[in-house]
């Protein structure tokens, strides 16, 4: 009987609750493993017990990335960690989108601001959202106009101060027309895909808690959907080790019909919204007891 951790955090008034990890749990108990939810920073886990290690909704880790990187490098020396600690220290900062962009995958252009950087440069003829290069539900994420440029450097300024590096980017407007697409892979196969609405309204300040899935709903991708999506995993280091993985799209500046763009690779804890494809369960199963009899 194979032991399985899936791996979640502690709950908190900025945690969502993951309605996918007591589905999983019973799914994988049901199918003859050992699953336990398993909180990533308590203490008494024994996690060489489990045979594997599977990153669910570590949803806090964001604001305490080098606590939760070195655990994860601890994980994956006593046990299977999935995804390993390589790809979870890559994917866990933003930068990332700029080594796929020279890998030659079409990602939203992007600009970043270490602390210690100026905020000089910020665009001055198009809309943009500044964020930070390790943050999860648009957390610290804000859409601007030119003229809201103060606004804009406060928030880098107090970013900078908490030590976030931030990413500036052009606001993609097809969002607003054709929404955002996530392509969700498990076990090297296309899962299923979603599509939402725009999380970043005009306005609304950064600081405040945002709806991060608004309006999602199945979706099929389309052709080159696929093809940009299998691009950017492709570029990932230690791609052929990945289990999971979500590729968020949206169309470029081309609009619909033209190459999508990456948004973000969601390659640590995505959310696999499984409620809305019930379906999914069963293969996310599968993949997960293949992975642990490895």
């Amino acid at each position: 009987m194979p032991r399985i951790a899936l791996v979640t955090c502690r709950p908190g008034p900025e945690v969502s609750v993951d309605r996918d990890l007591p589905v999983l749990v019973g799914a994988l108990r049901e199918a003859g493993a050992e699953a336990d939810p398993v909180y990533w920073d308590d203490e008494r886990a024994d996690w060489g017990g489990y045979d594997l290690a599977v990153l669910r909704s570590t949803w806090d880790y964001s604001w305490r990335a080098a606590e939760f990187l070195e655990w994860a490098e601890r994980c994956g020396k006593a046990t299977r960690l999935a995804n390993p600690a390589e790809v979870v220290r890559w994917n866990a900062d933003k930068r990332y989108l700029g080594e796929a962009a020279a890998a030659g995958v079409p990602v939203v252009p992007t600009r970043y601001l270490a602390p210690g950087d100026g905020v000089d440069g910020l665009p001055v003829d198009h809309e943009y959202v500044v964020k930070p290069t390790s943050g999860a539900g648009a957390r610290f994420a804000a859409r601007y106009t030119p003229d809201e440029h103060e606004t804009a450097v406060r928030q880098l300024a107090r970013m900078h101060t908490e030590g976030f590096t931030a990413m500036v980017q052009p606001y993609v407007k097809g969002i607003d027309v054709s929404g955002e697409r996530a392509l969700q892979f498990y076990g090297g196969r296309l899962l299923h895909a979603s599509r939402k609405g725009a999380v970043l309204a005009p306005g609304t300040p950064y600081d405040e808690r945002k709806v991060a899935h608004p309006g999602l709903e199945p979706w099929t991708p389309t052709p080159a959907e696929l093809t940009v999506a299998e691009r950017a995993l492709a570029a990932v280091p230690h791609a052929a080790e990945l289990l999971y993985a979500r590729v968020d799209l949206v169309d470029g500046e081309d609009g619909e019909g033209g190459e999508p763009r990456v948004m973000e690779l969601e390659l640590v804890e995505p959310n696999l919204f499984l409620s809305l494809h019930p379906a999914s369960v069963a293969r996310v199963v599968e993949a997960i007891l293949t992975a642990a009899s490895r």
